[in-house]
């Protein structure tokens, strides 16, 4: 390798080669770590060499079998493998084998290839950081307690167990809600993949920018599942009941989780590193989250929220929100599709005929209505607390031809007026719980404060302050007299034509003024 022709090799290396151990990635982006590039390899068995040539945005990554090769690159030709939210490109090299012995710059690249090799050889030796702490403290817990900060996005389950699963064989998962924050306690098979997981994840973000990671070590020494269901699992027994009227475990769900004994290692060497297995289409694809180093970015795909975990589909009140307790003389189905699309797109809403304090709404999926769940039970609306539960029903049913509805169903499927339609919008980033203060975008330039503070006044609230954004006047934030006005003002002005073409955009903002 180090004969200085390196450019014929590179031309060489762009026509489709016959296997090899040696893999060649281009388009890397530059301030990439060696640890993220060896990250990519690792779910399918030992990385054994890696070359970085920087300023080519390439590099090298030999493999310690040719067949850990070929199953790393059938797996990422349909599925690009992102690095730093770029997409990277990966195929056979010409070179059999990686000769660095003699080249300089390769200790950074040794360094990280011990480390990981560490942690992945079963019996994870004790090395580096390790050994200098003078190994695991005695009696430590192979429980960790996991608590995941600004949840602008749902974390559930199988997410965790994706994740965590990188670091050895996850045994149970708990999930629940306390003090406000989704917190979940996690068993793993050995108090080693335990130290390790948090020393690498403690304060790593799941999705770009947010759901935070903080990891510490529980009191408990075992856990004790009692149901398997979108809560709870005991990844060692696949019998036990769902509990409260949840479908247990299906069918293909446990075989996507396979046995306990499989999981940890679904390639030889590659202990405890489990691809995704069974999550072939999830947006959560293997090199989303980078094990051990970097941080967990996942793919857009996931963010979209069109996780497709098998046997997750089809489960009863998937979609659909059962929402009580409604101000019947002030709610009407476009309230409620103005509200609920804050946090996803709205397909139908029925306000019940014979009981208008109730209504469902159907969001396009599964991950939208628990996001819209989470932000909007227990909000205030019309002076009353809104309760938003799943409902037991898969669709909202349109009314028959001629059958008496009073307007109270709506189907939204096409709205223009849906904010994720587009996978990757940044609206995805923009998802917040309700709040005094709204963010106000889409503003002509003849529009000044008085008429936005009048048109704000006019719909009952107290406006306490206003500002534009000093670099864009076509963004304000409003901050009102509380956040049962501001969810109000949004449902009233989200859409107000504001003249000139122009319809006026609201949202939920984290900023105060």
């Amino acid at each position: 390798m180090a004969n200085g022709n390196d450019n014929k090799k590179f031309k060489g290396d762009r026509s489709p080669c016959s296997p090899s151990r040696v893999l060649h990635l281009r388009k890397i982006p530059n301030d990439v770590t060696e640890a993220e590039i060896i990250s990519l390899g690792l779910p399918f068995g030992k990385v054994t060499n890696l070359l970085m040539l920087k300023g080519k945005s390439q590099a090298f990554l030999e493999m310690a079998s040719e067949e850990a090769a070929v199953t790393m690159v059938n797996y990422y030709t349909p599925v690009t493998p992102h690095l730093r939210s770029q997409p990277v490109y990966i195929q056979y090299s010409n070179h059999r084998e990686l000769k660095t012995d003699n080249l300089p710059n390769q200790g950074r690249a040794q360094a990280a290839l011990q480390a990981v090799n560490a942690v992945q050889s079963g019996g994870l030796a004790l090395t580096g950081a390790l050994a200098t702490e003078g190994g695991l403290p005695p009696g430590q817990s192979s429980v960790l307690r996991i608590i995941v900060e600004n949840l602008f996005y749902p974390v559930t389950l199988e997410v965790l167990y994706q994740i965590f699963s990188k670091f050895g064989t996850v045994l149970k998962i708990i999930t629940f809600t306390k003090n406000n924050q989704f917190q979940a306690l996690l068993q793993y098979a050995d108090p080693m993949n335990a130290h390790y997981a948090k020393m690498a994840l403690d304060g790593q973000n799941i999705y770009n920018a947010c759901c935070t990671l903080r990891i510490d070590f529980s009191k408990l020494t075992s856990l004790n599942v009692k149901y398997n269901n979108d809560k709870s699992r005991d990844f060692t027994r696949l019998d036990l009941p769902s509990g409260d009227g949840q479908p247990s475990l299906d069918p293909t769900m446990a075989a996507a989780f396979g046995t306990p004994g499989i999981i940890s290692s679904p390639y030889a060497g590659a202990a405890g590193f489990a691809p995704a297995i069974g999550f072939p289409q999830a947006g959560l694809s293997v090199s989303a989250v980078p094990s051990a180093l970097g941080p967990l970015a996942i793919t857009t795909s996931a963010m979209t929220g069109r996780m497709a975990i098998p046997g997750m589909t089809g489960m009863p009140g998937n979609f659909v929100l059962l929402v009580s307790n409604l101000n019947p003389d002030a709610i009407t189905p476009d309230g409620l599709f103005i509200l609920f699309g804050v946090y996803g797109d709205v397909h139908r809403v029925k306000i019940m005929f014979n009981k208008k304090e109730n209504a469902l709404v159907q969001m396009a999926d599964a991950t939208q209505a628990q996001l819209a769940m989470n932000h909007l039970n227990g909000q205030k609306l019309y002076g009353k607390v809104l309760r938003v539960t799943l409902s037991k029903h898969q669709t909202v049913q349109l009314p028959r031809e001629g059958q008496e509805d009073q307007g109270l169903t709506k189907d939204y499927s096409n709205s223009p007026l849906h904010r994720f339609k587009k996978p990757g919008s940044k609206n995805f980033q923009n998802i917040f719980p309700p709040s005094a203060t709204l963010h106000l975008s889409n503003i002509p330039p003849s529009v000044t404060v008085d008429d936005l503070k009048n048109l704000f006044a006019g719909t009952g609230c107290i406006v306490k302050a206003f500002k534009f954004f000093p670099k864009d006047r076509k963004m304000a934030l409003i901050q009102l007299g509380s956040v049962e006005e501001a969810i109000q003002a949004l449902i009233e002005l989200h859409n107000h034509d504001l003249g000139e073409n122009h319809h006026l955009r609201v949202s939920f903002s984290k900023s105060t003024i």
